[in-house]
């Protein structure tokens, strides 16, 4: 029998119900945590918006009885929309009504905000996700290459990317892409989603039409959609590209300069296994984060991108009523947008805690 005293390898000692319950009560109150942190954070947000409601100079009730009506008519609308009440009264309806899914009925389409939401989101969605795609694709190889040939060809191109993808206007790169690839190569489709002669024929699914064209057996909506979704995706992976590379690059650099990884090519390993199998595999888990965050900037910030593109998604919808003074579609729209963010955030976090067994 080993004794394990001696410093011997002897058999694990097993773990107490005392230390088990607390392992227990240390995952309670960390998941305690983020359910309060999240609640926190979608209030915060909640509170921003309603602010941005009350001090934009747009009257809301203009907007829903016109100018020419009476002042008894105004009167009747502004107590029905409970605009007499005291701010606190004001925004804890307000919260009821987005708890529930109620942002209030859009004045530019006449719909409520959640039906039109739901149909411009998927447009948003679709880019974004491709536009991610291409930025992970490219930019993970690109700064993993350039931080192991530091100071080489590759990464120098890389640094100007990044450099170039971070102070270009994007609005300016999306005209030079519609006139270079669109009006003289005719390499892609125009401003939309879709062709004309193929607006319409894909069955609604999903709302995003590659995938819904791929599960009807479109082949030929399916190009159609993908030559039109193509340059305004490139133009997002671009600047997702930018961003990826350069913390991929930053992470591996601060890797490969590790004791361990000497420790590595001291035994012999190829360098090939040194830099995938070790160092980046170590960068995984915060890369996971970094990915996470482009995919919200992404989602949040194609705005320009869809005006320039006519791309009819949650950015041009919420750039469109903003014009037209439609303060519930705008906030509607914003609350969208920020919770995503905040649920992509926690996602990561969620996927960190699961891939890195020390933050448990």
């Amino acid at each position: 029998m080993t004794d394990t005293n001696t410093g011997g390898q002897g058999p694990t000692p097993p773990v107490s119900a005392s230390d088990r319950r607390a392992g227990r009560n240390r995952r309670l109150r960390r998941i305690a945590g983020t359910l309060l942190s999240l609640a926190l954070t979608l209030l915060g947000l909640l509170l921003v918006t309603f602010i941005i409601g009350r001090v934009m100079p747009i009257d809301p009730v203009l907007k829903v009885v016109g100018d020419r009506a009476t002042q008894a008519q105004y009167d009747a609308a502004y107590q029905a929309m409970g605009l007499d009440q005291p701010l606190v009264v004001q925004f804890f309806r307000y919260l009821t009504e987005v708890v529930t899914g109620d942002f209030g009925r859009s004045i530019s389409t006449g719909q409520p905000v959640i039906e039109d939401i739901k149909h411009v989101f998927p447009a948003t969605l679709e880019l974004a996700t491709l536009g991610t795609l291409i930025g992970v694709s490219i930019g993970v190889p690109l700064g993993v290459i350039a931080a192991a040939r530091r100071g080489g060809i590759i990464d120098q191109i890389a640094r100007v990317v990044a450099l170039v993808g971070y102070s270009m206007p994007i609005f300016w790169l999306g005209l030079m892409g519609l006139l270079l690839f669109y009006g003289i190569l005719g390499w892609v489709g125009g401003p939309g989603r879709q062709g004309i002669i193929y607006d319409g024929m894909v069955p609604h699914v999903t709302g995003m039409i590659l995938v819904d064209s791929l599960i009807a057996g479109d082949w030929a909506a399916f190009r159609d959609a993908f030559s039109h979704i193509i340059l305004p995706a490139s133009l997002l992976g671009y600047f997702s590209l930018a961003y990826i590379s350069r913390m991929t690059r930053s992470f591996m650099l601060e890797q490969l300069s590790a004791e361990y990884i000497t420790t590595a090519r001291v035994k012999g390993l190829s360098e090939r296994a040194v830099i995938w199998r070790h160092a980046f595999r170590n960068i995984s888990i915060p890369l996971v984060t970094v990915i996470a965050l482009s995919f919200g900037s992404l989602l949040e910030g194609s705005v320009l991108t869809e005006i320039i593109f006519s791309w009819p998604g949650l950015g041009q919808y919420i750039t469109k009523t903003l014009l037209a003074g439609d303060m519930n579609a705008v906030l509607g729209g914003t609350v969208v947008v920020g919770t995503c963010f905040i649920g992509l955030n926690l996602l990561s976090d969620l996927l960190y805690r699961v891939l890195d067994p020390r933050s448990k």
